[in-house]
């Protein structure tokens, strides 16, 4: 019998490329989880809106599980899918993170009160080894988010490519985005049964000076 798991999931290629590692070493997914910000009605950090994030639950064929929370409430809000998850028979939780530590030591602290296993099967890899396995499987990103200290405005929408990579080596930034320089919608791949329709929406600069582009669906 397959060991079951539930993921976090943003939307993003890295989320995306930890559950098709999992997946393809014989893991069942049952669950992914990301996180809603209602007041703004799209999830944290991607800007993927609630159709969108229906569509892409179809299309790979696993259940997502919409949290609703704020900041304040963020970290118990999540403990408590993953509690929700173990009660389903998850033996852990898996997360795309690749070396920021804060961020590991947070995803891991909160499975630990949750009392489920945490797994990061990108963690401590190459970040330049990473996103071109990302890309040599096939599956296809538009960029949502740009930090305007690293980037410009003018690369949302753009799909990641080997070519835009060759652009972001120009600047000082790590080739994934793991400092958030940038983040990513993932909606045609191995793992999708059919490509995801989206719209790009408004474009938003946030008060850190972050440009979010909205996808809808």
């Amino acid at each position: 019998m397959k060991e079951k798991f539930i993921a976090s999931y943003s939307g993003g290629k890295d989320s995306i490329l930890a559950l098709h590692r999992m997946i393809e070493e014989g893991f069942e997914p049952i669950a992914l989880i990301t996180t809603f910000d209602s007041s703004k009605e799209k999830n944290w950090f991607h800007g993927l809106n609630r159709q969108v994030i229906e569509k892409a639950s179809k299309s790979l064929g696993i259940p997502i599980w919409i949290v609703e929370t704020d900041g304040a409430d963020y970290g118990s809000n999540f403990e408590e899918a993953l509690t929700e998850g173990k009660a389903l028979g998850a033996k852990f939780c898996v997360f795309g993170d690749i070396f920021v530590e804060e961020h590991y030591s947070w995803c891991n602290d909160r499975c630990v009160k949750a009392g489920i296993e945490s797994k990061f099967p990108l963690f401590g890899e190459d970040s330049k080894k990473i996103i071109n396995e990302f890309l040599n499987l096939g599956f296809i990103a538009n960029i949502t988010v740009v930090d305007l200290q690293k980037l410009k405005e003018s690369y949302l929408g753009r799909i990641l490519s080997s070519e835009l990579l060759i652009e972001f080596s120009k600047f000082d930034i790590d080739i994934c985005g793991e400092y958030g320089e940038y983040h990513t919608f993932v909606s045609d791949g191995p793992l999708f049964k059919f490509p995801v329709a989206f719209e790009c929406g408004e474009i938003e600069v946030s008060e850190e000076g972050y440009a979010q582009l909205q996808i809808l669906g």
